[in-house]
């Protein structure tokens, strides 16, 4: 019998036609979650994810970032929960179209098929749209001679291992809660630690600025404010320093080796836009009771999707993702009732 990993790679190598009941675009965590969901009412499901691999924002950008708000776990590191989930999946064997881009969506609900830039077909029933920020990107400041230092690793928009940045001098520009928690994250690892923004009050969670504030009183974080980054300093890709200004144009420099400019991904739901569902500010409107779109079969769960209240949460996504799967139930199973059951009676398959 082919592994589920072993099968998640074949249908990765090559392009593949696929009959299936539900089509989950994105890999994230509420994506992953659906498959289980979806497994549990034995609705058979396929993943696609433009990614190599699964896990979304959690994998590619910030797989040690540890998370807080996860039930059960006061504590788990993205990649941790990610590696869970798939553990959680495993049961349900589904098959895994990644690196792969959904270009084309054509049919009704109950009869859609998609087309992806890589020549797959994917026939299904309904869709479940899970692609947290749509094909994301960080947005990059603009400093002369920037690509150099992205090169050599010298100027890096995520953080995928702390080791990486042991005995560096770190400059950290931004004011939202990925500067503030990698601020804190990399205390006792980097050499130094300053945090460059242009005003004193932090977009981050409450509690996390008032632990910045603190690790600044102790100093373990020198606090650079308020300043811009004004310039980079150095020679073939190699940085030595960062030049940042104040409000009056004062230019002042620090000693860097890497620079970590946290200015938020900039958002592209790419051809989702183009299918017909109603749209709220770059984000996919859905009932809140069914997260179904305003396209009859479309569903959509986890941080593209948008209703009044909605909280950008992983645990959110979560719940999202088991609403979603019981109101598609009667769209492959028309002749069966939902005899709702709980997962310590019903088991998981083996």
């Amino acid at each position: 019998m082919v592994s589920q990993i072993a099968r998640a790679c074949f249908i990765c190598a090559m392009q593949t036609e696929i009959h299936t009941d539900i089509a989950i675009i994105g890999a994230g965590p509420a994506g992953l979650f659906a498959v289980f969901e979806l497994g549990m009412l034995k609705v058979k499901c396929v993943l696609i994810d433009a990614l190599a691999e699964v896990g979304g924002q959690c994998t590619a950008l910030y797989p040690e970032k540890p998370i807080y708000d996860i039930p059960a776990h006061p504590a788990i590191e993205a990649g941790a929960l990610i590696s869970q989930l798939e553990a959680q999946i495993s049961p349900f064997d589904a098959p895994r179209l990644l690196g792969r881009r959904v270009e084309g969506l054509s049919g009704a609900k109950g009869a859609f098929t998609l087309t992806t830039d890589q020549g797959d077909i994917v026939h299904a029933k309904a869709v479940i749209l899970a692609a947290g920020a749509g094909a994301f990107g960080p947005n990059r400041p603009p400093l002369e001679g920037l690509p150099a230092y992205e090169a050599t690793g010298c100027v890096q928009y995520y953080v995928r291992r702390r080791e990486d940045l042991r005995g560096k001098r770190v400059v950290i520009a931004g004011g939202g809660d990925s500067a503030v928690d990698w601020a804190l994250a990399l205390r006792g690892i980097a050499a130094s630690i300053q945090v460059v923004h242009r005003r004193a009050k932090f977009r981050a969670a409450p509690e996390s600025a008032a632990q910045l504030d603190a690790a600044a009183a102790r100093g373990e974080v020198e606090m650079v404010i308020p300043y811009q980054l004004h310039g980079l300093q150095g020679a073939n890709g190699h940085l030595v320093a960062v030049d940042v200004a104040d409000l009056d144009g004062k230019v002042r420099g620090l000693a860097a080796d890497v620079l970590l400019p946290f200015y938020g991904l900039s958002m592209d739901l790419g051809p989702i836009a183009g299918w017909g569902v109603a749209l709220e500010r770059h984000h996919v409107a859905v009932t809140h009771a069914t997260c179904e779109t305003s396209v009859p079969g479309i569903f959509a769960i986890g941080d593209v999707a948008t209703y009044a209240g909605k909280l950008k949460l992983i645990l959110q996504g979560f719940s999202e993702a088991a609403m979603a799967a019981h109101a598609i139930h009667p769209i492959v199973f028309p002749d069966t009732a939902l005899h709702f059951e709980y997962s310590t009676t019903k088991g998981v398959p083996v």
